[in-house]
């Protein structure tokens, strides 16, 4: 299970990453804001992820 969380939260980071890059590419401001948003989210589950991890061991 934590395997397929920790491939979805990169999954979401690049996702945001290509829709911020898209954003700033044609100043669409929402796009842009919409995929830092994203990224943010699979910031926050990777993390959630790396202390499940740390509280295994």
């Amino acid at each position: 299970m934590s395997d397929k969380e920790k491939s979805r939260a990169k999954v979401e980071q690049a996702k945001g990453k290509l829709k911020e890059t898209a954003g700033r590419a044609v100043g669409n401001e929402r796009l842009t804001t919409e995929g830092r948003a994203e990224k943010a989210k699979g910031d926050a589950r990777q993390a959630k992820e790396k202390m499940k991890d740390v509280f295994k061991r």
